[in-house]
């Protein structure tokens, strides 16, 4: 074991060679063939290049040199294009300070029975009036950032569940194709973690329905993660057990205390609103929203039109079935 694998578990280790290809005797090897692939890409500035930077991205793409790399290129490429985004990039910026203290996101206690961390979205709790769904997104970035540091969920994971219970139809129109297409592309494509499932409970018919139009554009890999429950829990506990999950999926815990994960990035600032304007949480957000432009996905077929969507047969919501896939 070398000292870039200093913290790891005998279990975590074991499962980094069996699962990710994980070398110890090459490791240093490994790294520095996709540091090589740097100069291929003199567009793109990469302000870290050293060795535990670069573990990050060989763990999330199984030590496959080319695709960590890419994916390590994707990072630094997603933040040059989105410069407005990452500006402030801190817990104590109002709106992502907002954002955390509403729960966006939050943060388990216990691992799952694969070691790896349950994230929690409770979407209704979006309050329009303060932060944008940008700064939810950055917010959600910002902790993953540091969540990722800890080299055991390097390898196990993460685990999201988005409870869309009481979302409501006019903030679902709030999830434009631009809107989408920066997170899909910001989790998806250039952040180096490993999702291991992704739990919509409770959705409605309009997000069911968006999530159908949307589906074509993720990869594969990530379609066969995402699993849709409805109002049907029983099927969310085949997968995460219900002995560490809070009361409101079910779970044996008491409800979800929204500022857990908030605390521990804010530490002592997290009661102190001095900052808070609204004008700051809103301007800076709404212009990078108003400024994107879809890049991988066609407007015509990313979005949908509210009016169809009011025309649907309320009916479907009942004929919706959770689309659980347990591949």
């Amino acid at each position: 074991m070398t000292h870039l694998q200093a913290g790891l578990s005998p279990e975590t280790l074991e499962k980094a060679r069996l699962e990710l290809n994980e070398n110890p005797d090459t490791l240093h090897q490994d790294i520095q063939e996709v540091r090589d692939m740097v100069i291929t890409r003199p567009d793109i500035g990469f302000l870290r290049t050293d060795d535990a930077f670069i573990l990050r991205s060989l763990r999330a793409r199984k030590f496959e040199h080319f695709e960590a790399f890419r994916l390590l290129a994707q990072y630094f490429e997603y933040r040059q294009q989105n410069l407005d985004m990452f500006k402030s990039f801190k817990a104590t910026d109002p709106g992502i300070k907002q954002a955390l203290k509403d729960g966006f996101p939050g943060g388990l206690a216990n691992l799952d029975h694969y070691g790896r961390k349950i994230l929690v979205l409770f979407a209704a709790n979006w309050d329009q009036s303060r932060y944008t769904l940008v700064d939810i997104l950055r917010a959600i970035l910002l902790s993953l950032e540091a969540m990722i540091e800890d080299p055991e969920l390097q390898v196990n994971g993460f685990v999201l569940i988005i409870d869309w219970s009481n979302f409501t139809f006019k903030q679902a129109s709030k999830l434009t194709p631009s809107m989408l297409r920066l997170a899909i592309e910001g989790l998806q494509d250039s952040f180096p973690a490993r999702f291991g499932g992704i739990h919509f409970v409770n959705q409605p018919w309009y997000i069911h329905a968006l999530y159908t139009v949307i589906r074509p554009f993720l990869k594969e890999k990530t379609r066969k993660r995402i699993f849709l429950h409805g109002n049907n829990l029983n099927s969310l506990h085949q997968l995460i057990h219900p002995e560490i999950l809070p009361s409101e999926f079910g779970g044996m815990l008491p409800p979800y205390d929204m500022g857990t994960w908030a605390r521990t990035l804010l530490d002592h600032e997290y009661d102190d609103d001095s900052e808070c304007n609204v004008d700051s949480y809103n301007t800076p957000a709404k212009d990078i929203e108003k400024d994107l432009s879809p890049k991988s996905m066609k407007r015509s077929q990313s979005v949908v039109d509210p009016g169809v969507l009011k025309r649907m047969d309320k009916n479907e919501e009942e004929n919706m079935q959770p689309l659980l896939s347990l591949d």
